[in-house]
């Protein structure tokens, strides 16, 4: 099998270092670990493309590439150029510092870089290590990860439903914020909304005096409603959330139709 990892992190993230182990593990003694990244970290970039301006990409070991673009940008250069002879069966991204349930799934680059996959028509998984006061003491926070993250690939690959529609099925795993010991395992859960907090901005001056703004998020310790990702999460389950990038509201079109008739 031959598979591409990504992430959002970086080329140097711990987490992707996490995901080589999980990717060399599910290609086997014959397979391929192929690595297109970014040059430097990306969270947050949604599934953005560098569509006006173009991207370096850099070559720094046998199937290693750096590219200063988004994870979106780095399936691109992987399918397009670097792996161009040969697609890959498989595309990971990941495995992100954080988590990326609930609302975090709509700024994501981790989750760009998986659907971007599959709008190429590739089979993907975004994989997120939910971080918490249980991973502080840990020797490493992606504990989790590490322990069952070949397991969750393995059965997404074996028992996941993959469809071939246009707007193909992917998939958003994250891990627990609690040791290996303590995985509960995994549910199969929606994708949860955090009610009283969200995204802002806390103004800071700089020693010149001018007046700068940084992006801040809310807490993440907050749990969603019962059956949806963060609150397993929370719980200490592995979520499993199959996702598409249609934005349709599907369940509205017929009201919408009839009321606007």
């Amino acid at each position: 099998m031959r598979i591409l990892i990504t992430n959002d992190d970086g080329i140097n993230a711990p987490g992707l270092e996490v995901l080589t182990a999980i990717a060399t593990e599910i290609a086997g003694p014959e397979g391929e670990v192929w690595t297109v990244a970014p040059a430097f970290e990306q969270s947050g970039v949604g599934h953005c493309i560098s569509y006006t301006h173009p991207m370096m990409i850099a070559k720094l070991g046998e199937r290693r590439f750096a590219a200063e673009g988004s994870p979106a940008d780095c399936v691109l250069a992987a399918l397009y150029d670097v792996m161009a002879d040969a697609r890959p069966d498989l595309v990971l991204s990941g495995v992100n510092r954080g988590n990326n349930a609930a609302e975090n799934v709509l700024y994501s680059g981790t989750i760009g870089g998986a659907m971007e996959a599959a709008l190429q028509g590739l089979p993907a998984i975004a994989l997120s290590q939910f971080m918490g006061p249980r991973t502080d003491g840990l020797s490493t926070p992606f504990e989790a990860a590490v322990a069952h993250g070949a397991g969750v690939v393995r059965a997404l690959l074996e028992r996941g439903i993959w469809t071939k529609d246009d707007y193909r099925v992917f998939y958003n795993v994250n891990f627990p914020p609690v040791s290996a010991a303590d995985v509960k395992g995994h549910k199969v859960c929606a994708q949860g909304f955090r009610r009283d907090t969200s995204f802002g901005v806390e103004p800071h001056l700089s020693p010149s005096g001018r007046r700068f703004l940084w992006i801040k998020g809310g807490p993440q310790q907050t749990p969603t409603l019962p059956g949806t990702d963060a609150a397993a999460n929370l719980e200490g389950w592995i979520s499993i959330t199959p996702m598409r990038a249609d934005l349709t509201a599907h369940d509205l079109l017929g009201t919408l139709e009839a009321q606007l008739a």
